[in-house]
């Protein structure tokens, strides 16, 4: 099977100085590699296939079989680190906390404690803030707005 720590070191190099930093990384019990990347910045597709290339060359086919996918966290999955919060200050979030509370609004801080949100309300009675723990959190998505 396929060293996770190993995997996770060569991502940790590789992206080290930049402003990309993981998301997630799973490695299956058939050697099914998948990483999610983020950016301070965003990700482009250039940032995958060379972070995908650096993977690669780092382990030893002949030694063990593998599929190996890098992405970007996509605009539908949920926030799990706080660097993500942090860079989506101004993003409408949909929050669930793990008391079953849904909490929608504008992300308008997010420190290393906790993260803000300003529900959308009427003109003349506009919502309080909702301050919320990232331990509270039970998921957090950006809203999608057409």
């Amino acid at each position: 099977m396929i060293d996770k720590m190993h995997v996770l070191n060569v991502i940790d190099e590789a992206l080290a100085g930049s402003d990309k930093f993981l998301v997630d990384l799973k490695i299956s019990t058939d050697n099914r590699i998948n990483v999610a990347i983020d950016g301070d910045n965003g990700i482009t597709i250039d940032d995958c296939v060379e972070l995908s290339r650096t993977i690669e060359n780092s382990l030893d086919r002949d030694e063990e079989d593998f599929e190996l996918n890098v992405a970007s966290a996509g605009l539908d999955s949920p926030l799990k680190l706080k660097r993500q919060y942090r860079k989506n200050i101004g993003q409408e979030l949909a929050v669930t906390t793990f008391d079953g509370e849904s909490v929608t609004g504008r992300l308008t801080d997010a420190d290393d404690e906790r993260i803000v949100l300003k529900p959308a309300g009427k003109k003349k009675a506009p919502a309080e803030p909702v301050t919320l723990a990232y331990g509270d959190i039970k998921t957090a998505k950006i809203v999608i707005n057409f």
